[in-house]
C-alpha cells in the first residue's frame, strides 16, 4: 500500500474509532452520525489535501486535508443528529418520521394527514408541524432543502404529476411563511414515479403518497 492510501486510510479508521467509541453512538443515540461524519471527512480531505499540496508534500497535505476534513464532516454529522432529535421532539403527529441518513435528513410526512383527496391545501392541523422544521431550518441555516411531492398510480400519471408539484408548492410556501429563505428550498413533483412499496395493494399506495422534506448540510 502507498503511503498516500496509508493515510487515507488511517485518517478514516481513527476517526471512526473515535466516533464508534462514544456511547451515544453505541447506543444509536444523539451523536450517532458524528463519527461516521468524521470518518468521511477525513478521507475526502485527505484525498483534497494530497491534491492541494502537489507532488513535493503529499504526506502533509493529506494530512492536514484528513484533519480539515474530519473536522467539518464530524460537526456536519453532530449537528444532523440534533436536529433530528430536536424534531423528533417537537413534532406532534406520530406519524411523521424522521430519517438520518448520516449525510442528510429526510422528513417523511404521509400524504394523507396533509391533504384531503385530490387537494393541495395543508390540512390546518399540520401546519403547526410544518411550523416546526421551518423553526428548525432556521436554527441549522447551513442547508438546502428538496421538497418532493409523491403519489400512488391511481389517476393519469399526468395529474398525478401536477398535483405532486402543486403539493411541494403548498408545503413549500407554508416553510416561506416561517421565515426560511425561500432560496434554500427547491420544490418539485415526483408524481407516481417513485413509490416506497407495491401500487398493487391500499396499503402500498398509502406509503406512497407522501411528501419528503430532504434537508442536505452544506458547509458554512
Amino acid at each position: 500500500m502507498s503511503s498516500f492510501k496509508y493515510i487515507v486510510a488511517t485518517a478514516a479508521s481513527l476517526t471512526l474509532l473515535a466516533g464508534c467509541t462514544d456511547p451515544a453512538y453505541l447506543t444509536g443515540g444523539e451523536n450517532q452520525n458524528a463519527g461516521r461524519g468524521a470518518a468521511i471527512g477525513a478521507a475526502s480531505g485527505a484525498v483534497i489535501g494530497n491534491l492541494v499540496a502537489g507532488p513535493g508534500n503529499r504526506t502533509g497535505g493529506a494530512l492536514l486535508g484528513a484533519a480539515a476534513g474530519a473536522i467539518v464532516g464530524g460537526a456536519i454529522g453532530a449537528d444532523l443528529d440534533r436536529q433530528a432529535a430536536e424534531l423528533n421532539q417537537d413534532f406532534t403527529n406520530s406519524e411523521i418520521d424522521v430519517i438520518n441518513t448520516g449525510s442528510e435528513l429526510i422528513v417523511r410526512m404521509p400524504q394523507d394527514i396533509l391533504f384531503a383527496v385530490d387537494s393541495d391545501q395543508v390540512n390546518s392541523g399540520l401546519r403547526a408541524d410544518l411550523f416546526v422544521l421551518a423553526n428548525s431550518l432556521n436554527q441549522y441555516p447551513q442547508s438546502r432543502v428538496t421538497i418532493t411531492g409523491h403519489t400512488d398510480n391511481t389517476g393519469s400519471a399526468a395529474y398525478n404529476q401536477d398535483l405532486s408539484e402543486r403539493r411541494a408548492v403548498e408545503v413549500s410556501a407554508i416553510l416561506i411563511q416561517g421565515g426560511v429563505n425561500g432560496t434554500r428550498l427547491n420544490a418539485v413533483g415526483a408524481g407516481e414515479d417513485q413509490p416506497l412499496a407495491s401500487n398493487l395493494t391500499e396499503e402500498g399506495r398509502a406509503q406512497n403518497r407522501r411528501v419528503d422534506i430532504r434537508i442536505q448540510p452544506t458547509e458554512a
